[in-house]
């Protein structure tokens, strides 16, 4: 398989105005003849929809929420990067680039990254005009903050709730378009499967969540727009609805899945309390602005934290990184704090955790400035640790918050299936092996707003301008009879345990051998046991009612029999990667200060696998990553 990124040619600063220049078009009086599927309704599906709809195209959106305002968008707390550069403070489109590319580790495709930093300026424009209420200075310019792997500021946000107010902005401009008739939206509607007539996307079937009822439904072109598949490790900061359904019932039709190794982990979350959780809680990366974050230097120093004197505690990101301190990308973050715990200087009940100490900015600014900044952030965290963090440090660790790996796409989104395109969290392109705060905001609007309504005409363009296949196609009936059996195999298969208890179990695995920190014997031993645990789900798993109603239970089990698959594949792409880089961390793979030891000659590239059937190996292929404009140095932010 030969893997075409599709980057034009010239230099970087001017690939993406050429690619639109020499693009291909649809007549405005042709756009209404062309259908588009777009799945999901986050701020990528959102604002794609919209877009579309509003250039005049004939829009199918899916969201297996009651409303696309339930989105998990809105879980997005700290802010969107944009290299407007209002601080005055050196910023650019090519410092945003350029930090983007480094803070994931030079493995990232760098065509796409510079555009995403070229269209960011627009975005913000773009959700002024929406109404988003970014926050303000006293003159009336937009403030901004930093945050972690930059040394300017240009995050734009709106208190501790910018994914909110996004998407709500988003939803407003999708709902327009809903009423003028351009988008038709389908709630409580899953997709089970994707279509493939001739070897094209040309439609999906769908399960609705209320009746049971599987669908059919055609278009000329399909979207991808379903976010990250982070849930794989049971506990993470993804809303429990959060899957790789979508993701990967395209992979098993054909299409490659990129880097799935590739797991953001996020260094400030309020900790495991107990075995009873169902997920994890983020605390913003913004607030590592102004909170200090530190462990005792003693280990097992388990006082009170306001009764540990100043000299016994141990600032380790501002020792360990000065030129950044407490604004360290996340991946290095994550580590430090892992390795703080390793040696016994954790905090809390479980000694898994570390402080987030807002005592000296409280003293500096005062706390209403605090409180005006940060406040819900602070009543989160109260309400779910019954801690007043204004007057005690927050506890925090490591969680899995985000996943850069996802279906390869080419420079137009476009993934190695045609017509089927692929947006937001979805794909691999921007992020490499980690990707900056703030920054997945910004992918998805990109993406929705100002890159797939100029790549998809390309498309579009090139194809016939008939109706969209009748659902009556006989691949339509296949496709449809595979999501039945499967469906009624989860239904009649009349185990004893539970679908929670195995995605706890292979959680468990997941964390254990493919989390923070990896290496060969580990991985082993999960490629091993995860198919063994594939096997017991399918000859034990207890799936309780019917499929023709309301069956939350059946919908988790389609969800957690996927996720035994992709993590799998996970481990397999994590074992094949000899090498550190960003958030894979193999720990044969280190310099002898413990940071991440990247192999540029044997693995600078995308990892795309391919389905090969049930029972048999996936094919690994390469696409080499070139950078012209760059050059690949060991990351360093001391």
């Amino acid at each position: 398989m030969i893997l075409d990124s599709k980057i034009p040619s010239g230099p970087l600063e001017t690939k993406w105005e050429k690619h639109i220049a020499d693009g291909k078009l649809v007549n405005p009086a042709n756009k209404r003849k062309y259908e588009v599927i777009i799945v999901g309704s986050g701020l990528a599906g959102a604002s794609a929809a919209a877009t579309l709809g509003e250039l005049g195209y004939s829009v199918k959106c899916f969201t297996f929420h009651d409303s696309p305002r339930r989105a998990h968008s809105i879980a997005a707390q700290g802010g969107i990067n944009a290299a407007k550069n209002y601080q005055n403070d050196g910023d650019s489109v090519y410092r945003l680039f350029y930090d983007t590319i480094k803070g994931g580790d030079f493995r990232s495709r760098e065509a796409n990254v510079y555009r995403l930093a070229q269209v960011s300026v627009n975005i913000i424009d773009q959700c002024v005009a929406q109404g988003v209420p970014f926050a303000r200075e006293y003159g009336g310019l937009l403030a901004n903050r930093s945050f972690g792997g930059a040394q300017v500021s240009r995050t734009f946000y709106a208190r501790g709730q910018t994914g909110q107010q996004l998407l709500l902005g988003a939803y407003s401009t999708l709902s327009r378009q809903i009423g003028l008739g351009t988008v038709k939206m389908f709630p409580n509607s899953e997709m089970l499967e994707l279509v493939l007539v001739d070897g094209h996307a040309k439609g999906i079937v769908t399960r609705n969540l209320n009746t049971g009822a599987i669908e059919r439904h055609s278009a000329h072109a399909v979207v991808l727009a379903t976010g990250g598949y982070g849930n794989v490790f049971n506990l993470s900061t993804y809303a429990r609805n959060s899957n790789c359904t979508a993701a990967w019932r395209a992979y098993r039709k054909g299409a490659t899945f990129a880097n799935p190794c590739y797991t953001q982990i996020h260094p400030t979350c309020i900790p495991v309390s107990g075995d009873y959780q169902s997920k994890l809680t983020l605390m913003s990366e913004s607030l590592r602005n102004d909170g200090r974050i530190w462990a005792p230097k003693k280990e097992g120093d388990r006082r009170p934290p306001n009764e540990i004197p100043e000299e016994e505690r141990d600032y380790y990101l501002e020792r360990k990184y000065p030129s950044f301190g407490n604004l360290a990308p996340r991946d290095i973050s994550s580590r430090a704090a892992k390795e703080a715990c390793d040696e016994g200087r954790g905090v809390g009940e479980t000694g898994l955790g570390v402080y987030l100490d807002f005592k000296d900015a409280i003293e500096r600014l005062g706390e209403s400035v605090i409180k005006e900044r940060y406040g819900n952030l602070f009543d989160i965290y109260k309400e779910i640790t019954n801690e007043n963090a204004y007057e005690v440090p927050m506890r925090i660790y490591p969680a899995v918050h985000y996943t850069m790996g996802g279906l390869w796409v080419d420079y137009n989104l476009m993934s190695n299936i045609p017509g089927l395109f692929v947006t937001g969290e979805a794909n691999f392109s921007d992020h490499g092996a980690n990707r900056l705060g703030a920054s997945a905001l910004m992918q998805g609007l990109a993406d929705g707003y100002f890159v797939l309504p100029y790549t998809i005409p390309h498309y579009l363009a090139e194809i016939p301008r008939d109706p969209a296949p009748p659902t009556s196609h006989e691949a339509f009936s296949e496709t449809e009879e595979e999501v039945t059996t499967r469906t009624q195999r989860l239904l009649t298969n009349g185990g004893k345990q539970t679908v929670k208890s195995f995605h706890k179990r292979l959680g468990n695995l997941m964390w254990d051998y493919c989390g923070m920190a990896r290496n060969k014997a580990g991985l082993e031993t999960a490629i091993q046991e995860i198919p063994k645990l594939k096997e017991e789900f399918w000859d034990d798993v207890n799936v309780p009612g019917e499929g023709s109603e309301l069956n939350q239970s059946l919908e988790l089990a389609g969800r957690v029999g996927d996720f035994l698959e992709l993590g799998e594949l996970m481990c397999r792409d994590a074992l094949a990667r000899e090498e550190s880089c960003g958030g894979h961390f193999r720990e044969e793979h280190q310099y002898e200060d413990g940071e991440a030891l990247r192999d540029d000659e044997n693995f600078s590239h995308v990892a795309a696998w391919e389905f090969k059937g049930d029972g048999n190996a996936p094919e690994r292929h390469i696409e080499n990553l070139e950078y012209e404009a760059v050059k690949m140095v060991t990351r360093s932010y001391k």
